[in-house]
């Protein structure tokens, strides 16, 4: 027996470093695939592991799962679009937390455990999952236009809120005590019994799963990128006082690794939108009133329209390009034909370079994973950072559907939501060639001044069908 704990032990520990690897190749788009891998080996080692080593009496229900969830994942990997994963990563998040909620609950049923600091995980463990579980559903609604992307609120909501908050902790302190030490306590003071552990731990359970939802509607559909890394942190968190809950080291050091690097994913992206993560939380760009698509800070905008074939000239005789995509190419799917596009204006000697807002789209990362797809080199995606030097001597600035993350409003407009938001200097290029299918505004539901300066021109159109004729254009000029 102690050999195989010894044998279960460092097996554990494999699949922690296996772990503490992935995520430090994960950090680079060179890297991403060998980090997913060894992830997956990582977890792999895990779950065998504690299969053999846990004494499971009946495997029946463990094989059904494993195939239901195989089928599962085949079946999304296969059918999800490149557009769809922000949302496929909102329903995994939440299913991580209901996982935590269910394992937690179970075990607080059995009464395994009966020593503080285990009750309190699993209190812990049950809250943190069911916000998650709840917060990423609605996220997801919020993503899939199933809900509205707009802030959604009630007059006291975050006083309701608190209420709940200060009735979970009463709730969480009653878990956290022996059950006959509480018995025994309620019936002194009341002189009735104790609510039962079943009425305990459906009361936390049902708190938690309105808080998640009370949590995340609130939040406009431009902070979804925030969100979404919040509670993938959330949904570590949540595994680890599992891991407490079940005395499994590798789960604590799985959820441990995955709530650190969430909250330090989302402190990044607070900071690239200059909000702080309470001011998220609380509600964000959807409480923005909407402007006028024809107006912005209380100027009329005069666009200029360009067709085709002056497009392709303007690239034709370009030297240097910066593309910025956004979410009008994931939407699109245009990102192989921007692809295209680059290699064309390389043969003829131009020098091209990607530009990425840390929120553009609607994921962390999510335009690198677009351009990565294409097989457009790593070495030519440059972060907001490293770039915004170079727009003052660059020819021509594609823009594609990005839009709140190119607005110069954020600099000078304190009456903009976006107002001190970091955003990328495409208005200093000489010329921006801005790339959309109507003049509606972006999730910040304010115009866009870019499109009213003398070097900007509309190209209007989806992105994928109107740089594929761009592209062709190009083509007939080499000719």
């Amino acid at each position: 027996m102690e050999y195989r704990e010894t044998l279960a032990a460092v097996a554990y520990l494999v699949s922690a470093v296996l772990f503490v690897i992935s995520i430090k190749r994960l950090s680079a788009v060179r890297t991403a695939r060998q980090g997913n891998f060894l992830a997956a080996l990582g977890m792999f080692i895990a779950v065998v592991v504690t299969l053999f080593n846990q004494g499971i009496v009946r495997y029946e229900m463990i094989i059904f799962g494993i195939l239901i969830g195989t089928l599962a994942g085949a079946w999304m990997s296969i059918k999800v679009q490149m557009t769809g994963m922000p949302q496929m990563v909102a329903v995994l998040n939440g299913f991580g937390g209901l996982a935590s909620l269910l394992v937690a609950a179970a075990e607080y049923e059995a009464g395994h455990s009966s020593d503080f600091f285990t009750l309190l995980t699993i209190f812990l463990s049950v809250l943190v999952g069911g916000v998650t579980f709840t917060g990423s559903m609605i996220a997801f609604g919020k993503l899939q236009g199933l809900v509205t992307e707009k802030s959604v609120m009630f007059p006291g909501q975050h006083y309701f809120n608190l209420f709940l908050l200060v009735v979970s902790c009463v709730i969480g302190a009653m878990i956290s005590v022996e059950y006959d030490a509480l018995n025994n306590f309620w019936y002194n003071s009341f002189g009735s019994p104790a609510p039962s552990k079943e009425l305990l731990i459906i009361s936390i359970s049902v708190i938690s799963l309105v808080l998640g939802i009370l949590l995340v509607i609130p939040i406009g559909g431009a902070d979804m990128p925030v969100v979404i890394s919040l509670l993938n942190s959330y949904s570590g968190i949540a595994a680890a006082m599992t891991g407490f809950v079940l005395l499994n080291t590798v789960l604590i050091v799985t959820g441990a690794l995955v709530g650190a690097s969430g909250i330090i994913l989302t402190q990044i992206m607070c900071k690239s939108m200059n909000r702080s993560l309470l001011n998220v939380l609380l509600g964000g760009f959807g409480n923005a009133p909407t402007v006028a698509s024809s107006t912005a800070g209380g100027k009329q905008i005069i666009i200029k329209e360009v067709g085709v074939e002056e497009c392709a000239l303007l690239f034709d005789s370009a030297a240097s390009v910066i593309v910025v995509p956004g979410y009008g190419m994931a939407v699109a799917q245009a990102q192989h034909v921007v692809r295209e596009l680059s290699e064309q204006l390389e043969k003829r000697g131009a020098t091209v370079k990607f530009a990425i807002h840390p929120v553009a789209g609607r994921m962390p990362g999510h335009m690198n994973v677009l351009l990565a797809e294409a097989n457009v080199p790593y070495e030519k995606l440059y972060e907001m950072d490293n770039i915004n030097d170079e727009f003052a001597n660059t020819d021509v600035c594609l823009v594609i559907g990005a839009n709140d993350v190119t607005n110069p409003a954020a600099r000078h407009d304190q009456g903009s939501p976006i107002y001190g938001m970091p955003i990328l200097n495409c208005d200093k290029a000489r010329t921006v060639v801005v790339v959309k299918r109507s003049m509606k505004p972006g999730y910040a539901g304010i115009d866009n001044e870019l499109y009213g300066f003398d070097n900007c021109l509309m190209y209007f159109g989806d992105a994928k069908d109107a740089i594929g004729k761009l592209v062709a254009e190009i083509k007939t000029l080499a000719h």
